[in-house]
């Protein structure tokens, strides 16, 4: 790993656990500055490292993907642009299938797909998003229908991160397939502490799991990346 790309791990491994810190003691104007930090070295960490794809739509998506996901932390710290945040983060998910999609070893053949055997893997999946939308629903008023889509966006990525399995390396399989259900419950924490019930410590566990997961994903794409290589 050169000097360049390592430099900015640092920079986002700091950033992210300053950003704990503020959480864990109340101190939410700093967090201004510590949480943007977070995704910008993420992007810059992950541009350094694909220099070898330049140009290339799996770069682009997923720079897209992480300056969204910044947009989105931004408009998170005020309460009051929660759709607008909700906006950036769908984008981000679009971009991360389009990704995932990309880093797998075979080309799509819709008459080889099995949809019985994919739903039924998929299910627990679905199970879970249904639960959490039933418990969430009832508080969500004129953000129903958004919520819903977005519920749709965040379960096609973890989907498509599951059906990378035997199509990349285990190595890649896995880091991503963990960052992305960690996405998952990362935004799922958020939504039951936002409309359902507060949970303790919510802000660090959403945070916490947020951070790892965005990680895991770059870490994962950069594996495929790397066995290419």
């Amino acid at each position: 790993m050169r000097k360049k790309e390592i430099l900015w791990l640092y920079v986002f491994l700091f950033a992210a656990l300053a950003d704990v810190a503020m959480i864990v003691n109340a101190e939410i104007s700093y967090r201004y500055f510590t949480k943007p930090l977070i995704m910008i070295a993420l992007l810059l960490y992950f541009l350094q490292s694909t220099k070898l794809i330049k140009g290339s739509l799996l770069r682009i998506t997923v720079s897209v993907g992480l300056f969204s996901s910044f947009l989105g932390d931004v408009l998170l710290l005020d309460g009051s642009l929660f759709l607008f945040g909700l906006g950036a983060f769908f984008m981000t998910h679009i971009c991360y299938i389009v990704a995932f999609k990309l880093t797998q070893n075979h080309t799509l053949n819709l008459f080889k797909v099995n949809f019985i055997k994919m739903f039924v893997y998929n299910l627990p999946l679905y199970i879970v998003a249904a639960l959490i939308y039933f418990l969430i629903h009832s508080q969500l008023n004129e953000l129903k229908i958004p919520v819903i889509i977005y519920i749709m966006a965040i379960v096609m990525m973890v989907t498509m991160a599951r059906e990378r399995f035997g199509r990349t390396n285990k190595s890649s399989f896995w880091q991503l397939f963990i960052g992305a259900f960690l996405f998952f419950i990362s935004d799922s924490l958020l939504a039951l502490d936002r409309f359902f019930h507060p949970i303790v410590d919510g802000d660090l566990l959403i945070m916490s799991t947020y951070i790892l997961g965005q990680l895991l994903i770059v870490m994962g794409i950069r594996s495929h990346l790397v066995q290419i290589k």
